[in-house]
């Protein structure tokens, strides 16, 4: 963590007087949310814009501020990289924003991005948000983009705690990494609640659920690239407690918070891979359900032969005695077996013999 030393012995002299180093933000748009002085960890005042944060905080240099900026301009980034001498690469970064969450150190300031999430019942569905902190001796700068995670919990909270918020920037970070850490809880509790509800819906047959798992396996992916780099960052700082002569206090905070952290992650690995399962179980379903409708449509096809089959064999029965009385039905004088005594017997025995040896083939081939 920071080393805890008086301003002057890590800041950079100003060149010029302090009127004009450090530059009043942009008038037509401001984007401090709230910007306070604390000293021995009670608010000693809430300056209204950069610059007077500024001169105050040099006024009182065992002081320490805490700034609070909402998608900041660049020319508010770039004021306070000047006061503070912030990297210019930390700097780029939380312009740009869409970082990834990581730790790194420049000189005695650490650069910290994380992402927040919450859950939004209404969509069911998850919002994510980036949080880039800019964390020095004596100063704590927030740079949010997006709607979470909301701070001014975490202010008031450490105002009600002045011992805490007297062990100085580091107390402040670790009570953001523990309000990002917590803002999990509610999105696990409602993606735990999605993933039952998507079991039901798979087991129920609903042609819509395959979109539902997909869109909650891409809100996974994402919660898992939130939380799983947590975990590492966590350890990086407790591996440093020594190094730095963190306080015990924060040191059982943290631990607490990476226990949290860990606990939340197993939970996101938990849910990617229950979703994975569930698509399986899902496009097996609809496997077999389509099968069976196959099946159906075949023993249906199957049905029809077979009654076309009986009808066939009943039309080419009657078919026999039609033809012999139809050419015994024409009136023709020269017909030998109009004479004939034994004609119509035979015309008769005819028509049994043929229909008789119909039925015995259709009968042996299971037409009829």
């Amino acid at each position: 963590m920071p080393d805890r030393r008086p301003r002057a012995a890590w800041r950079r002299p100003p060149a010029e007087p302090p009127a004009t180093t450090s530059p009043e933000p942009p008038t037509e748009r401001s984007s401090v949310v709230q910007a306070s002085l604390y000293r021995d960890g009670r608010r000693v005042s809430s300056p209204a814009t950069l610059a007077d944060t500024f001169r105050q905080l040099r006024e009182h240099p065992d002081g320490m501020a805490w700034i609070g900026l909402h998608r900041p301009t660049e020319e508010e980034l770039h004021s306070l990289a000047a006061e503070f001498d912030l990297h210019e690469l930390a700097v780029e970064d939380a312009l740009e924003a869409h970082q990834r969450p990581k730790l790194e150190r420049y000189g005695d300031t650490l650069f910290v991005v994380l992402r927040a999430a919450r859950y939004l019942d209404a969509q069911e569905e998850v919002e994510f948000g980036e949080l880039h902190l800019f964390v020095g001796p004596d100063f704590l700068i927030t740079v949010r983009h997006g709607a979470a995670p909301d701070l001014s919990t975490v202010r008031h909270r450490m105002e009600k705690d002045p011992d805490l918020l007297a062990l100085g920037p580091e107390a402040v970070l670790y009570a953001i990494l523990d309000a990002v850490v917590d803002g999990y809880a509610p999105v696990v509790a409602g993606v735990q609640n999605d993933i039952d509800e998507i079991e039901t819906e798979v087991f129920g047959g609903d042609p819509a659920v395959s979109r539902r798992i997909y869109e909650l396996s891409r809100e996974m992916v994402e919660f898992q690239r939130a939380t799983r780099p947590l975990v590492g960052m966590l350890h990086g700082l407790m591996a440093g407690f020594a190094k730095y002569g963190t306080d015990e206090e924060l040191q059982r905070y943290l631990r607490d918070v990476a226990d949290h952290v860990t606990h939340t992650s197993e939970r996101v690995d938990g849910f990617r891979q229950a979703l994975t399962d569930i698509l399986t179980v899902n496009a097996t379903l609809v496997t077999q359900q389509q099968n069976a409708e196959m099946r159906a449509l075949a023993e249906a096809g199957f049905e029809q032969n077979e009654e076309i089959k009986k009808i066939s064999s009943w039309a080419a029965i009657l078919f026999a005695p039609t033809l012999v009385g139809t050419i015994y039905g024409m009136n023709f004088d020269n017909m030998p077996e109009l004479q004939w005594a034994a004609g119509y017997p035979f015309a008769i025995l005819l028509m049994a013999v043929v229909c008789v040896s119909l039925y015995v083939i259709f009968k042996k081939r299971d037409w009829l």
